[in-house]
């Protein structure tokens, strides 16, 4: 299950980890693995959220700013010079997650306790799991 939560965030997004987290949640290994898939998955959404925001603000920043100073003569140039930085930082994310993913799925199918570099943190003060799995002291 925990390869699978590992697996399934290329497909399903936040909502397999989720649901494999809320299932196996008896299970340290999987609920720790499924969180950490989940995490992950929650930062991305917010950082294409955020990315969206600022992109429609350039769109409309630049539209409403061309229509005040002069007459229509053509789309503005921002948005043509912006856009293919918008395009590689999608694309950049979607490859990170792909990769990521497929290497902790590989890791958790070996058994290993690995954890991503910063969300993993967070899973584990979370879950209050030390490492290898052990139990932090309250």
């Amino acid at each position: 299950m925990a390869t699978l939560a590992h697996a399934l965030q290329m497909i399903g997004g936040w909502i397999a980890p989720l649901i494999i987290f809320l299932i196996r949640r008896q299970s340290r290994f999987v609920s720790f693995h499924a969180l950490q898939a989940l995490l992950l998955q929650l930062v991305f959404v917010a950082g294409m959220l955020i990315f969206m925001v600022g992109w429609f603000a350039l769109i409309f920043s630049t539209v409403f700013s061309s229509m005040a100073s002069k007459p229509a003569t053509g789309p503005p140039l921002a948005i043509f010079a912006v856009f293919p930085l918008f395009w590689l930082f999608i694309v950049g994310a979607n490859i990170t997650i792909i990769v990521t993913a497929i290497v902790y799925c590989i890791k958790a199918g070996r058994g290993e306790w690995a954890e991503y570099p910063v969300v993993g943190r967070w899973a584990r003060k979370i879950l209050k799991i030390g490492p290898g799995g052990t139990n932090l002291q309250p």
